[in-house]
């Protein structure tokens, strides 16, 4: 198989319709084919994922020990799926559940009920995602953990597929999930019972709809050019899944983290965008004023009404119970006049979720791990998500057992040269995807400047594992760029270029794998010699 399966750089990398090399249709120009076995399209991210899924799933109960925020979120999850909203525990809840106890809730009476309502500031649907592992498992480390890896590990499928589209490469698209899966923030995230890692998912879920519904809307402008009279706008392509796919999943990801929202509108401006370009590709006479018309509509409801109904059906827990924070059930059911229940309901969540807002806007205490956005692509500043020092365990007297939160440095360093290479190739081609993942890291990044000058708010690296798949794609792109086409010489040898660079991405493969082995040991709380554990400390006065 060849390294790239079509040429990469040849096909439309700009929205801007220029004239192309007449040899090529405009079925070509438009949609690039998709070279290559489907069977492997399928077979190679499947293997790439199941690589991943074994990593993220071996002794993914150790450490047995409550790590870092799951403190917060198992308690939350159990809670969910035992009331429909999160109660407050009894203190010492964590020891109590490490010892297999399971009765944490404070005691409540209907007079007290306001007391026992726990002050959560995110959403549900994370917390849900959780309570699943711990209603199939237990509320037990393999429990609140196991959504989690399932998620991370969906999630190198996910990008695997999608990178094979925007580059209609099967081995690249099996490179940028081999590189996910090494990941160490990432696989760090799918064994801990945390919202980043689902929110990660959502917004890549919602990515890889949008891309291939860009594929879909001008599969469906080409075959109408080819087949029905021309109009200067172009024709209403019809209802659009994907793009209805896209708007429920980045309504989950708002419904973990409100930072979802940032990827929404960037995601809906970006789409619109494509759909502009596609019609102005296709040479239409008016094509702004045909996605206006055509497009835009639709894309409203896939991207606006779809996400809101969406979200407002995660809270169905709080709307549905008399017990949620902030409820006030007996004044809404007060009258037994189902529109004034409906009303105050709504009233009693706006003011909820003003109190949220407050709590993030105010958030500003300090914490030994905390770090500002410009430190996360260097990894200045990891969280240590747990420690523990053991004596005469490991055969030699000092040993450690670690969990860091920290990526696999060749990946991050590497993708900083990577985004910098792709801001170069995008500024000189316009490339679509080159574009798309700028825009999306972008998203992930810039908005936490803001709150870092402004509110200096408290924030973690692992705040950035949203960007992580926007990294590996940038890096998959400059991967791509570095093969080269695949197109033979006059003489049918592979060009030099090819070689070089196929040899070149193989070794930040190769790379890649060492380092990811060798920081294993602190992400995974296996046990070590103290020495060993200090010798993977990169900045030791930064990650220590």
């Amino acid at each position: 198989m060849a390294v790239t399966d079509s040429p990469y750089q040849a096909y439309d990398t700009s929205e801007a319709g220029e004239s192309l090399p007449p040899a090529r249709s405009v079925r070509d120009r438009m949609i690039p084919p998709m070279r290559g076995s489907v069977l492997w399209g399928w077979l190679g991210p499947l293997l790439v994922t199941v690589f991943g899924g074994v990593l993220r799933f071996l002794n993914l109960g150790h450490p047995k020990a409550v790590v870092f925020d799951e403190t917060y979120y198992m308690k939350d999850a159990f809670s969910l799926i035992t009331w429909g909203v999160e109660r407050v525990t009894i203190k010492n809840a964590d020891k109590a559940i490490l010892a297999n106890n399971t009765d944490i809730w404070e005691k409540c009476t209907q007079e007290t009920l306001d007391k026992c309502a726990s002050y959560v500031v995110h959403p549900p649907l994370g917390k849900w995602m959780i309570g699943a592992g711990e209603w199939m498992f237990g509320l037990n480390p393999f429990g609140w953990r196991f959504a989690a890896a399932v998620i991370g590990t969906l999630s190198i499928f996910v990008l695997a597929r999608v990178a094979r589209r925007m580059t209609r490469s099967t081995l690249l698209g099996c490179f940028a999930g081999l590189l996910l899966a090494l990941d160490g923030l990432h696989y760090v995230l799918s064994r801990a019972a945390l919202l980043d890692i689902f929110l990660m998912f959502w917004v890549l879920a919602a990515f890889a709809c949008l891309v291939t519904d860009r594929d879909q809307a001008r599969e469906r402008l080409v075959a109408w050019y080819e087949s029905s009279p021309l109009s200067p706008h172009g024709p209403s392509l019809g209802i659009r899944w994907w793009r209805i796919g896209a708007g429920v999943c980045l309504a989950l990801a708002m419904s973990v983290k409100w930072s979802g929202l940032f990827f929404a509108v960037a995601f809906a401006v970006m789409s619109l965008l494509w759909d502009f370009g596609a019609r102005r590709a296709l040479g239409l006479r008016h094509p702004y004023t045909g996605a206006f018309n055509r497009d835009v509509p639709q894309a409203f409801g896939a991207l606006a009404i779809v996400p809101f109904v969406t979200y407002m059906l995660t809270w169905v827990g709080w709307f549905s119970t008399n017990t949620g924070y902030g409820r006030n059930w007996e004044q809404a059911t007060s009258t037994g006049n189902p529109f004034f229940f409906l009303v105050d309901s709504m009233r009693s969540w706006i003011q909820y979720q003003w109190q949220v807002f407050t709590f993030h806007s105010g958030l500003e205490s300090s914490h030994p791990y905390m770090s500002e956005p410009w430190q996360w692509p260097l990894l200045l500043r990891p969280v240590a998500f747990y420690y523990e020092g053991k004596q005469d365990a490991c055969g030699v007297k000092d040993c450690s057992e670690a969990v860091l939160g920290v990526g696999t440095p060749v990946i991050w360093f590497g993708a900083v040269a990577a985004l910098v290479a792709l801001i170069a190739y995008y500024v000189s081609s316009r490339d679509w995807r080159a574009g798309a993942v700028l825009l999306a890291y972008a998203v992930g990044w810039l908005p936490w400047f803001y709150f870092a000058i402004s509110d200096n708010r408290t924030m973690f690296l692992f705040y950035a594992i949203p960007m992580v798949p926007f990294m590996v794609l940038a890096i998959t792109l400059c991967a791509g760029l570095l093969i080269g086409p695949s197109a033979p010489t006059v003489t049918g040898a592979v060009p030099v270029r090819r070689t070089v660079g196929a040899a070149v991405v193989g070794a930040f493969a190769l790379l890649t794998l060492i380092n990811f082995w060798w920081l294993h040991p602190i992400l995974s709380a296996e046990l070590i010699p103290y020495t060993e554990w200090k010798a993977r400390m990169l900045f030791e006065k930064r990650w220590i």
